[in-house]
């Protein structure tokens, strides 16, 4: 058996990953701890404008992909000594995109018996605008999702 936990480097996924852990621990049950690299997009405001644009106020400021994917290598280190710590067999995987979208479509590739994810995210901000991971990935996950609080 081989069970999926999502990380994003926020408390809510910590508590997923611990969750995850004593649960598959005595179904001697393997983990793939996840990632998706998503570059995240930030306004700041400003009084100078962007060049070429000279009426914004406001700056769009964009992560590079390499930042990003280093601050996912960071989380899924962390995430794997810890399930190494608790004795569990780990892999890490970093995915790419929108996480709702990388997590099912790898999780029906890999024919995966579960997915672990916590309730809130880094993303909380944006869950308004955009829908819940968690609950997006109940609604379209080929296998059980448990979301934990």
């Amino acid at each position: 058996m081989n069970f999926i936990v999502a990380v994003d480097g926020s408390e809510s996924a910590d508590r997923a990953l611990e969750y995850a852990l004593s649960m598959v621990e005595p179904l001697g049950a393997t983990v793939t701890i996840v990632y998706s690299v998503e570059p995240h997009v930030v306004v700041e405001g400003g009084q100078e404008p962007i060049a070429g644009v000279p009426t914004m106020g406001d700056h769009i400021v964009a992560e590079s992909l390499e930042d990003a994917e280093a601050r996912g290598e960071q989380v899924l280190e962390e995430a794997l000594a810890h399930a190494t710590d608790a004795g569990v067999e780990s892999t890490t995987e970093l995915l790419y995109g929108n996480p709702v979208d990388a997590l099912t479509s790898y999780a029906a590739d890999t024919d995966a018996d579960g997915i672990f994810v916590g309730h809130r995210g880094i993303s909380k901000q944006y869950e308004g605008l955009a829908g819940s991971v968690a609950k997006a990935l109940v609604e379209r996950a080929s296998c059980p999702v448990t979301v934990v609080r």
